[in-house]
């Protein structure tokens, strides 16, 4: 007798196995300088719905539906990525696009935690964000596992300290069901 994988289990163990690949894709993602100032973490079962509740939470708190909404994306997913980085460190390049005249003086600055992240923030530790969550929703769509990059994760995962070195966080939820529930959401 063979044994069988029942299809819904399959999918599951398989959007599991794309989200590790999409750590390697946000470790070995580009860096500005080579340096690693990037963080990553994968979230599901009872941490998913932690995160859920904690978007709805801040939903209630602001009176923002969209929180909710997501919320019931992440519920509806089976993992989600958590991607950060520490983005209160300067490159060192002098370029003034954090609104400072050099890197010195952004490193002298206070840091201050505003209302969903830690800023200011490198420019160019920002592009570093931008460019490892390409790479990560990347390896996810070579899988046709149906993904979405959201910052009202981020604030919930931020808030749970889910990756304190992060000052930025976004997160990728995972699903693959028959059809992408990220697109036209209500």
């Amino acid at each position: 007798m063979c044994p069988v994988i029942e299809s819904r289990q399959g999918e599951k163990g398989a959007i599991l196995e794309v989200a590790k690949l999409m750590l390697i894709s946000v470790r070995t993602a580009p860096k500005s300088g080579g340096i690693d100032d990037v963080v990553s973490l994968l979230v599901y079962g009872a941490e998913k719905e932690v995160l859920a509740d904690e978007m709805e939470k801040i939903s209630e708190e602001r009176g923002i539906v969209n929180f909710k909404r997501d919320a019931r994306n992440v519920r509806d997913s089976e993992v989600v990525v958590l991607v950060g980085v520490r983005g209160a460190k300067s490159f060192g390049l002098n370029c003034g696009a954090c609104g400072y005249n050099s890197c010195d003086d952004f490193e002298k600055a206070g840091k201050r935690v505003g209302r969903d992240f830690v800023g200011p923030t490198c420019m160019l530790k920002a592009l570093d964000l931008g460019i490892a969550l390409g790479s990560a929703v990347k390896t996810a769509s070579m899988f046709n596992v149906d993904n979405r990059v959201m910052y009202r994760i981020g604030v919930a995962a931020k808030r749970l300290k889910m990756l304190p070195e992060a000052t930025v966080i976004m997160g990728i939820p995972l699903s693959a069901k028959g059809k992408n529930i990220y697109f036209d959401r209500r």
